[in-house]
C-alpha cells in the first residue's frame, strides 16, 4: 500500500502500547494521526464539508489541519471520556446534549470512512454481546463452561442445583462501584452457599453465572490479523488470584510465560475471528488440569501492552502491519 494514512482513535491517558504503535508506523514511513476523544469537542475540531460533488473531512488537533478523506486504516482503540470538560463551560441542562452530538458526529464520520478498520465502532458494540460470542465460540468448536445468563431468581436457582461443582458469578461489562472515594471494582467471584438467599435481587440486574472451571492454566491469546501471540499464568499458586486473575493482576505481571497452541486450537480461535470478520481480539482461555481448552471471552479492545515486551514488541509491529496493509487481515 503507497503512502499509508492511519487514523488511530485513542485517549491521552492510553498506555504506551499505542505510542508503539504510533513508531512502528512511522519508522515504516507511514503517518499516524492521533485522534484523543478526551480532548473531544473541547478542544479538537472536527468538520465534514460537502461541496462541488466532493467530500472533505478535516481535523485540527490545535497544531495541524489533517485531512482524514483519503485516510487508509483506522484503529479504534478506545474512546474514554468523550465530553471530558465540556461541563466547566456549558451550563447543566445542555451538558448531555453536547456530549450526545459530539458522540454522534465523531461516530458517524468513522462509520462513513470507506477504508480498513480495526475495527469499527458498530462491530465493537456488537461485540458487546458475551452471549454471542459463547454461541459462536461453540459453532466453531471451542468448549465453553455451563452458563445461564438471567434475572431470574428461580431459573438461577434450578441451574445451580444442577451443577455438580462450583459456580461462578460475573457482569457482562467491567465497572466499579464508588462508595464515597473507595473504588470497589467488580471481579469475577464464586458463589457462596449462604449467597443463595440473595438471589432475590437479581431481578433488578441480570447476572452471568457460570460452571466454575478447574484451572492448570489461564491463557491469554491476543489475535492480530492471521497471528497469536499466547501466553499463560498460573493463576493457582496465589489464592486470591485462583478465580479472576486480575485481583492480583500488577503481582502477577511478571509470571506470564510464551505459550505455544497446539495448531487445532489456534486454527478454532481463527476461524471464531472470521466468524465476526475481526482483526484484532484478546481471547481468554483455561487449560484445565486433564489438559482441555475452554472459552471465556474475547475482548476486543483487551489490553496487551504487558505481553507486548515479552515478545520483542511484536504485538504493536503486527497491528502496525496489519493497518498499513503489509500484513494479511480479513
Amino acid at each position: 500500500m503507497n503512502n499509508p494514512k492511519i487514523l488511530i482513535i485513542t485517549h491521552s491517558q492510553d498506555n504506551e502500547g499505542v505510542n508503539k504503535v504510533i513508531d512502528c508506523i512511522q519508522a515504516a514511513g507511514a503517518r499516524a494521526i492521533r485522534f484523543n476523544t478526551d480532548c473531544y469537542p473541547l478542544s479538537l475540531q472536527l468538520s465534514t464539508v460537502y461541496t462541488n460533488n466532493q467530500w472533505t473531512i478535516l481535523f485540527n488537533d490545535g497544531t495541524t489541519v489533517h485531512n482524514l478523506q483519503d485516510v487508509t486504516g483506522v484503529w479504534y482503540r478506545r474512546s474514554y471520556n468523550l465530553g471530558n470538560g465540556l461541563k466547566q463551560v456549558i451550563q447543566p441542562e445542555f451538558l448531555s446534549p453536547a456530549v450526545t452530538e459530539a458522540k454522534r458526529t465523531l461516530f458517524g464520520m468513522l462509520e462513513g470512512l470507506n477504508c480498513f478498520h480495526m475495527e469499527r465502532f458498530s462491530t465493537y458494540r456488537r461485540l458487546d454481546s458475551k452471549e454471542e460470542q459463547l454461541k459462536v465460540a461453540v459453532q466453531n468448536g471451542l468448549l465453553i463452561p455451563d452458563t445461564c445468563i438471567s434475572n431470574d431468581p428461580e431459573q438461577v436457582k434450578q441451574f445451580l442445583q444442577q451443577q455438580t461443582g462450583a459456580v461462578i458469578t460475573k457482569m457482562q461489562h467491567s465497572f466499579a462501584i464508588y462508595k464515597g472515594q473507595e473504588e470497589q471494582v467488580v471481579f469475577t467471584n464464586e458463589i457462596q452457599p449462604d449467597s443463595f438467599a440473595e438471589l432475590g435481587s437479581l431481578q433488578y440486574c441480570p447476572m452471568v453465572f457460570q460452571q466454575r472451571i478447574e484451572k492448570k492454566l489461564e491463557l491469554r491469546v491476543t489475535i492480530v490479523g492471521e497471528q497469536c501471540f499466547a501466553f499463560a499464568i498460573d493463576s493457582q499458586k496465589n489464592r486470591n488470584a485462583q478465580v479472576d486473575w486480575r485481583k492480583e493482576g500488577d503481582t502477577l505481571l511478571h509470571d506470564w510465560q510464551p505459550y505455544e497452541l497446539p495448531a487445532p486450537l489456534q486454527q478454532q480461535l481463527l476461524s471464531f475471528m472470521d466468524s465476526y470478520n475481526i482483526n484484532y481480539g484478546a481471547i481468554d482461555l483455561i487449560l484445565t488440569p486433564d489438559d482441555k481448552y475452554y472459552f471465556l471471552e474475547i475482548n476486543a479492545a483487551g489490553e496487551y501492552f504487558w505481553l507486548d515486551v515479552l515478545c520483542d514488541f511484536n504485538i504493536s509491529k503486527q497491528i502496525a502491519d496489519v493497518l498499513m496493509g503489509k500484513a494479511k487481515r480479513r
